[in-house]
């Protein structure tokens, strides 16, 4: 960072002068931890703004949780108000940009528009579904990666259960009492295990399908659960996932989805009424459409989080490949342990760059992975050391609560409440199908995972313009009550906007 220019001293003679602002955008894991440092470090020397399309942060580890009830929604939702108390928070969907300008513009949940001026950027945007172009996905498949879809998840679950129980067909009771996850990830791991204990439980206190098994599959192409992670966390959660009954299939995937049965690439048609996406993520489109250069999607930065060319913009989290110095200069991964380690870096580079404290680079130290399992069942390697079962259960509830900026009383004690008086079995249709459709309008190339770094092919466009267009939406996914339910996505707003380039 070879900015020189210096934060005015709040003292009596210059409290009317314009404080530099800098602007967050997005407050997920790394704009959260950002905004919270910049207002560690400057203590009001600047204008702290954040924009994003929810006033809380979703701490997303603890999602699976809500999906089968172990968690009230509002659990894993931390306030922005409380926690980042002196910032300007914005409430909406970033659709303009101006480099040249040093201006972000924004539209509200009623549909006002907003503007702001930058002196810093700090682009957090995160990530969306990455979606393959396999046929019916996006028509037949439950997205998870939001409040809305871990709720409405967990209604379609239990409605799956009600339905089979109440139906005199065996054949359509195996086919509810069927679900399939594709991705055998984190949270595809985790909502298979913790997924599995619900409807087991569920079917179990239901006369009419004790005799009916209840079959989750998860599927990956990789040759393990969890192929990102070290073997042994990969042994405890298969041996978890088995002893549920989580039939895992791996290298194989999907061909098709269709009105009540998927396709498996093996040929084999599985009848299923529950198909979960858990396939992993891509950066959100906002940061390609800068038309800076980007690497898979993800802004090129160097290793002080800032954009070559562009030292007021740092960009850390998921859309920005930054380079990990223990893996070779590789872009570090789209993880939570990452984001949250960079927007720590972002907050204390850009203080820097005003002249307070000093720069720094950004160097991985891997303190080891936790993976909730539900119950008293978890995989961890805390510093190396391979736990399972109820140690590791213990280190992966703790180091949650530790990481959570807010509300750890009253995850602890639904944590509590669970082990000892259990959970309800209900389910409220609050959120429909049609409402949180999964994002089918640019699905991810096949070989996405080969695309080289690329460069604009106008280096001169320095804004992008997003509006709403209705002929890009998601088709109207069938009611609840028919074979198939609707699917969810991320976010209610973002994906469905056309891109026009060039200035405004």
């Amino acid at each position: 960072m070879d900015c020189t220019r210096r934060f005015p001293r709040r003292s009596s003679s210059s409290r009317t002068e314009r404080l530099p602002r800098i602007v967050v955008v997005g407050a997920g894991f790394s704009g959260h931890t950002a905004a919270k440092g910049l207002l560690r470090r400057l203590r009001g020397r600047a204008r702290i703004t954040v924009i994003d399309q929810q006033d809380h942060f979703l701490y997303l580890p603890l999602l699976p949780e809500v999906a089968v009830g172990t968690l009230e929604p509002r659990r894993i939702a931390v306030p922005l108000a409380d926690s980042l108390r002196g910032a300007d928070i914005r409430l909406g969907s970033v659709d303009q940009i101006d480099i040249d300008e040093r201006s972000i513009a924004w539209v509200d949940p009623d549909g006002g528009r907003g503007q702001v001026q930058y002196d810093r950027l700090v682009l957090a945007a995160g990530s969306t579904h990455k979606l393959l172009p396999i046929p019916g996905v996006a028509e037949y498949a439950h997205g998870f990666r939001s409040l809305p879809e871990a709720i409405y998840l967990r209604d379609h679950l239990v409605r799956q259960v009600e339905l089979a129980s109440a139906s005199m067909d065996p054949a359509e009771q195996r086919a509810r009492l069927t679900f399939v996850t594709v991705g055998a990830g984190y949270t595809g791991t985790e909502v298979a295990a913790q997924g599995a204990t619900l409807t087991s439980l569920l079917a179990e206190s239901r006369p009419t399908l004790r005799n009916i098994p209840v079959r989750w599959l998860l599927l990956d192409l990789a040759p393990r659960v969890l192929p990102e992670l070290d073997q042994a966390l990969s042994r405890t959660a298969t041996r978890v996932l088995r002893q549920r009954g989580v039939e895992i299939h791996t290298e194989q995937s999907l061909t098709e989805a269709m009105p009540g049965k998927v396709r498996l690439s093996t040929g084999e048609e599985v009848a299923a009424h529950t198909l979960i996406w858990c396939v992993g993520v891509r950066p959100d489109p906002l940061v390609a459409e800068l038309g800076l250069p980007t690497d898979k999607g993800r802004l090129i930065v160097g290793p002080d989080l800032g954009v070559p060319g562009h030292p007021e913009i740092i960009a850390c989290g998921d859309a920005a490949a930054v380079p990990d110095h223990t893996r070779g200069g590789a872009p570090t991964a789209m993880t939570a342990q990452h984001a949250t380690r960079q927007g720590r870096l972002a907050a204390r580079n850009i203080a820097a760059s005003f002249g307070y404290g000093r720069s720094s680079t950004y160097r991985h130290h891997d303190l080891g992975f936790v993976v909730e399992l539900g119950g008293a069942d978890a995989a961890a390697n805390p510093l190396g050391v391979p736990l399972s079962g109820f140690p590791a259960a213990i280190i992966t509830r703790s180091y949650h609560l530790l990481s959570m900026p807010g509300n750890r009383l009253r995850v602890a004690t639904d944590w509590v409440l669970d082990a000892t008086v259990g959970r309800q079995a209900t389910q409220f249709g609050i959120v429909r199908g049609e409402h949180v459709p999964l994002e089918a309008t640019r699905p991810a190339p096949p070989n996405e995972n080969a695309d080289p770094v690329t460069n604009p092919a106008q280096p001169s466009k320095r804004s992008i313009r997003r509006c709403d267009s209705s002929s890009h939406e998601t088709p109207r996914k069938p009611d609840s009550s028919g074979p198939v339910e609707g699917v969810p996505r991320l976010r209610f707003l973002r994906g469905r906007r056309a891109v026009q380039a060039g200035r405004p």
